[in-house]
This record gives C-alpha cells, sequence and structure tokens, in this order.
C-alpha cells in the first residue's frame, strides 16, 4: 500500500478560496480508482496545503499523477511549489500503532 504525500502553496487565492475549491472537487478525487483515502492538509501559517493520499497499490498511484486532476493541480497557477513524495508502509509497525494497513 503505497502513501503520496502532495503539497503546495497557495498563490493569489485565499484559505476560504481553496477550501471551496477542495469541497468542489473532493467528489471526484474519491471516485480515482485505487484510492483508498485522502486526508486534506491546510497550514495557513505556512501556506503550506495538500493531501496524504493512500492507494490500493503504485500503478494506481501513477495512473493518479498520468491523470486530468493531478494535471490540472500542477498547470494551476494559484498552487505553485508542488512536491510530490511517495512512501511504501512498514507493515509491522504500523499495525501496533492503529494504521491504516
Amino acid at each position: 500500500m503505497p502513501i503520496q504525500v502532495i503539497t503546495f502553496k497557495l498563490d493569489g487565492i485565499d484559505d476560504a478560496a481553496y477550501e471551496a475549491h477542495a469541497e468542489q472537487n473532493a467528489p471526484g478525487v474519491a471516485a480515482l480508482p485505487g484510492l483508498r483515502a485522502k486526508i486534506w492538509l491546510a497550514n495557513q501559517r505556512t501556506n503550506t496545503y495538500g493531501g496524504v493520499y493512500t492507494w490500493d497499490n503504485v500503478a494506481a498511484m501513477r495512473a493518479y499523477e498520468d491523470g486530468n486532476i493531478f494535471q490540472g493541480l500542477q498547470a494551476n497557477p494559484n498552487m505553485t511549489d508542488v512536491a510530490v513524495r511517495d512512501f511504501s508502509v512498514l507493515a509491522g509497525p504500523t499495525k501496533v500503532t492503529r494504521g491504516w494497513y
């Protein structure tokens, strides 16, 4: 089960406008094939936003990166400094700490 962390900065829109954008786009994200969950992130103090994604497999994660939603994020002038980090999960300790696995 891969985990993906995507972060970015807002430029030209405020927190309220981004939250409205996120609310509008959440159903489309929820329908992504292979997505188990997305946690939406916001840190107004550092102007850092994004999400933590849990995927069924690497193929689903890569398909998202090649798809319209992610491509739209990268092309959106109101979202800058996009950073993508992928992780595998350590199953043993994750089960102990009640993580998703």
